[in-house]
């Protein structure tokens, strides 16, 4: 068994497929058998876990293990303290109410990268930055979220999964976890199953960092190929 973190550039399409003349996994990976856990939308960036096994993506997905993953997200405007506990409290979408959330308002995260292209700016609307964990993983459901409060996401960086973060992979490098951190995360997905809860999620032992450039000292392992290649 294998896995993969992968820092997702905005504008790549979580698959390795063509689809018409989009940047793809292709684009910077070649990882035969390897397939994502889940999807990061096309306009979203950041944390993509990938691995050869398939029920370990299957569990890493799994509505009744609520793995925890936080983005970092920038959203038009300045939300109310009402606003924060309504996402805290869980929002009405289309599709039922969401799970209580952990929503903070933060500074702009520290080194990250430059979109290309950047946000519209507009000098008479203000923009926020969110600290937002959630514990599912519906469709698009975090840009839903900031518009149920009326605060339309601009920028959505995905910074955790679980126990694992982006810290020391900038846009399209990738690592391979150790099989020793590997084994863990699936061991404690298995006892979620077990145990048959998932009430507390698959979390990390320490605050999520926010994504940053890095000499690759702190960074997993890798045995990566590709355009996405840490050197």
């Amino acid at each position: 068994m294998r896995l993969f973190l992968f820092n997702k550039p905005f504008r790549v399409l979580t698959q390795f497929s063509p689809s018409g003349g989009r940047s793809t996994l292709a684009t910077y990976l070649s990882l035969p058998g390897v397939y994502p856990a889940g999807r990061l939308d096309y306009d979203s960036e950041g944390l993509l876990l990938l691995s050869d096994d398939g029920a370990l993506r299957a569990a890493i997905t799994a509505p009744e293990h609520a793995v925890e993953k936080t983005y970092f997200v920038q959203v038009e405007g300045q939300p109310t303290p009402a606003a924060l506990a309504a996402l805290a409290r869980g929002v009405p979408l289309a599709d039922g109410p969401t799970r209580p959330a952990t929503a903070r308002v933060i500074p702009e995260p520290a080194g990250l990268w430059p979109r290309d292209p950047p946000i519209r700016y507009r000098a008479a609307i203000p923009t926020t930055w969110l600290e937002l964990t959630i514990r599912e993983g519906r469709n698009r459901q975090v840009r839903r979220m900031t518009a149920a409060i009326g605060c339309p996401t601009l920028r959505l960086v995905r910074g955790r999964v679980g126990p694992f973060t982006l810290a020391g992979l900038a846009p399209g490098e990738s690592a391979e976890v150790p099989a020793a951190a590997a084994d863990e995360f699936r061991r404690s997905l298995a006892a979620l199953s077990a145990n048959g809860s998932g009430s507390r999620g698959a979390r990390s032992a320490s605050p999520p960092r926010a994504p940053a450039r890095s000499s690759g000292a702190d960074r997993p392992s890798s045995g990566m190929r590709g355009r996405g290649r840490r050197r």
